[in-house]
């Protein structure tokens, strides 16, 4: 148990630091906006998670507890999606809407595409 508790927090802690690292390429030398940051870390976590599961990674392995619920876990977030979403919805509903749809249906066949390419 206590094992499962490092690999999740290692892998925690390094999905933050990329997390942010992208988001700071976004904002800073791509000078794109936050949100695109986000769809773009979202759909490649997705893309990711899909390949481990085409793996078919067992679930009670160390690599699944440090790649799939300490880096993906942080490395994606709704969180910050939800947050965005609002903010881009003050400005304007129909870019909140797109942004929403784009977003899902993006993330579904990044994990549908990960999924093929794995097996």
């Amino acid at each position: 148990m206590l094992t499962n508790i490092l690999f999740v927090g290692i892998g925690g802690a390094l999905g933050a630091i990329v997390r942010f690292g992208v988001n700071e390429t976004f904002e800073n030398y791509l000078s794109v906006s936050t949100p695109t940051g986000t769809l773009f870390i979202n759909v490649i976590g997705c893309f990711f998670i899909g390949i481990f599961v085409g793996f078919s990674m067992p679930v009670k392995d160390t690599s699944y507890y440090f790649f799939i619920i300490g880096f993906l876990g942080s490395f994606t977030t709704m969180s910050a999606f939800t947050h965005q979403t609002i903010m881009i919805a003050n400005l304007n509903l129909t870019n909140a809407v797109s942004y929403i749809m784009l977003t899902i249906v993006l993330s579904i066949l990044a994990t549908y595409i990960g999924a093929i390419i794995s097996k």
